[in-house]
């Protein structure tokens, strides 16, 4: 008898493993896995961007980790990985910390929105908000702006049709961000006006889309600023 409840737990733990495992790899494409496109850094154009966000983080999943992996940015200025969600970042926080950044950019939810839970937005929304809360009890002078999650292509959609929710994420991001007074960013106009720069995958992309990103979140700053 106790051989057989040992053998029951062992395959309780091995199935949810294997759905954690699961939902990491649905929503974000190892980087490995993804089409690189290495952009020279070097250009005078590239080293503006370095330079642009130099005391900047970028902080998020694997979309956001597309900024280092086609060279956009300095890997410095970039910590984020496939898989990660609101919940998983929580143990980066040491790590951004410790790198000290004036800025940072927030962008998470493709996983999270396919978490196995009875309601992956709550679930996910509230360790948002304790993952802000850590971050600015280590960084308290630094700014942080929130991202939309990028959508992704009918076809992707279609695979996943979880992915109907990013809207009704966002708009939750969106409030989030209100209630704890930080900065949010609409990136979805700017995948609408270039969506020739998917990734085959649908919902990754190309190195190019990268600085009209960053340049849609300087100029979104800009007129934030201009706005108070």
């Amino acid at each position: 008898m106790k051989v057989q409840k040992k053998m029951m737990g062992i395959t309780l733990i091995a199935m949810v493993a294997l759905s954690v495992a699961a939902c990491g790899n649905n929503g974000q494409t190892p980087a490995s896995e993804i089409t690189r496109q290495s952009v020279d850094i070097s250009t005078p154009e590239q080293t503006s961007y370095a330079s642009e966000f130099q005391t900047s983080i970028f902080f998020g999943d694997s979309i956001t980790e597309g900024l280092s992996y086609h060279d956009v940015l300095k890997q410095e200025n970039v910590l984020a990985g496939a898989g990660k969600t609101a919940e998983f970042a929580l143990k980066d926080v040491d790590e951004l910390v410790k790198r000290k950044p004036k800025h940072i950019f927030i962008q998470l939810g493709s996983d999270d929105i396919l978490w196995p839970t009875d309601n992956p937005k709550e679930y996910s929304l509230s360790n948002y908000g304790k993952l802000i809360d850590r971050i600015k009890a280590g960084l308290p002078e630094a700014s942080i702006t929130i991202l939309s999650v990028t959508p992704v292509t009918a076809e992707a959609e279609k695979a996943e049709p979880r992915y109907r929710n990013i809207g009704d994420y966002n708009e939750g991001l969106k409030q989030l961000a209100s209630k704890i007074q930080v900065g949010y960013i609409d990136v979805s106009s700017i995948v609408a006006a270039h969506s020739d720069m998917y990734d085959a995958d649908g919902i990754h992309f190309k190195a190019e889309f990268y600085p009209i990103l960053l340049d849609y979140v300087k100029d979104e700053l800009g007129r934030q600023k201009s706005a108070k």
